[in-house]
């Protein structure tokens, strides 16, 4: 789950990390009374979406009147921001940020991630902060440095470590090395999965300052912080992998035009593989899991057809756990409910295999049974090829 950078900040504060004063805004007049709690003076204007790359897009502007806060957050406001990280639909700004403008002298790249090579979590700093760290890694490896907090805990010599890899040195070191400890404790505490500090700037007064902060929390540990739950903006979300939440989907959208519904990651994996072995790409990501219900089961067949890139439609089953005439069964209700405009092909294996496939021929659907995977593959392919 991803929350704003006002919200990130707000969770950071708690836990004494130094951040810019700031308030959120839902309307110009909202963020003009933000800018005159903050005492007014240079100011900051900052649209509040769930994508980085805000200031390239015209998402961050430095003001220097309540007549300037109001002008340019009515401009953001309900303006559809477009970043390298929201793809070319964008996102809409429903919140700007209004902060207290800082003096910056220098800006560095600070996060810490669980590294699933290491299953540790994991400090990444760089001296070069502020732009895109993919970038940096891409042309200038050796200006990125790695710190693994040990089985142990967090200890003093990681932050010391990392004022080092990003040149600090005296009172500024030793602020780092606070700051470093007090991201850990918040990182654990509140199961983060990604907490990126892009820039953590040193101020002109000399001061280390947590500019901007981006934090993504584990999913699956949101029912020990309701607090953090709380935080969730659905409308940043896209509306499909919302309504698959309410299911307990995994369900993640990608570009193509194949619909996948698959139980087991692993084999939602190969699917979309070999989908891409013959020439297609699939449009989504839908694990159903071992234990899904007719309803569930219905709920993802749904959320598949309402894509309206989605040209055909590929039922691939293994089951186990899950019994195939469940699938079978949900499959049946789904298309009788919304109907089915586009070839489906439903490859089922193992329990009550044969009973399912029985029961998507007696449904009379137009529906194409398929052999293995490799023989489900070439069949949705086809059929999607020859429907353009």
């Amino acid at each position: 789950m991803n929350i704003h950078e006002y919200q990130a900040k707000a969770v950071l504060r708690d836990f004494g990390a130094a951040v810019p004063e700031g308030w959120p805004a839902f309307t110009a007049e909202e963020a003009v009374k933000a800018a005159e709690k903050l005492g007014g003076g240079a100011l900051v204007v900052k649209a509040q979406i769930h994508a980085g790359g805000r200031g390239k897009a015209g998402g961050v502007k430095v003001v220097k009147s309540l007549e300037e806060v109001r002008a340019e957050s009515k401009r953001m406001l309900g303006m559809k921001l477009i970043t390298k990280q929201t793809g070319p639909e964008g996102k809409i700004v429903n919140r700007v940020y209004i902060e207290k403008a800082s003096s910056i002298a220098k800006e560095h790249y600070l996060s810490c991630l669980v590294d699933r090579s290491t299953s540790r979590v994991t400090f990444i700093a760089s001296k070069e902060g502020g732009i895109d760290i993919e970038e940096v890694a891409r042309e200038s490896p050796e200006k990125i440095a790695t710190v693994t907090v040990g089985p142990a805990g967090y200890s003093g010599y990681i932050g010391r470590r990392l004022a080092s890899a990003l040149g600090l040195e005296g009172e500024q070191a030793k602020q780092c090395a606070k700051l470093a400890e007090q991201l850990y404790r918040a990182f654990v505490a509140k199961d983060m999965s990604l907490l990126e500090i892009n820039p953590l700037i040193v101020t002109g007064e000399g001061g280390i300052l947590c500019l901007d902060a981006k934090i993504n929390f584990d999913d699956n540990a949101l029912f020990r912080h309701p607090d953090i739950a709380a935080l969730r903006d659905e409308s940043e979300e896209d509306p499909r992998e919302r309504e698959a939440h309410k299911y307990d989907l995994s369900y993640v959208a990608l570009d193509g035009n194949i619909g996948c519904m698959v139980n087991g990651a692993g084999l939602a994996m190969a699917t979309m593989d070999i989908i891409k072995l013959y020439g297609a790409e699939p449009a989504n990501f839908l694990d159903v899991g071992g234990g899904a219900s007719k309803e569930k089961v219905a709920a993802a067949f749904k959320i598949i057809t309402a894509d309206t890139r989605v040209k055909g439609i590929l039922v691939n089953i293994f089951g186990g756990i899950m019994r195939c005439d469940t699938i079978a069964e949900g499959v049946i209700a789904a298309v009788k409910e919304v109907g089915l405009k586009v070839p489906l092909v439903v490859r089922l294996e193992g329990t009550n295999a044969e009973l399912g496939r029985m029961m998507l021929t007696q449904s009379e659907l137009n529906v194409t049974a398929a052999r293995d995977l490799d023989d489900a593959a070439e069949k949705i392919v086809t059929a999607v090829g020859k429907g353009r």
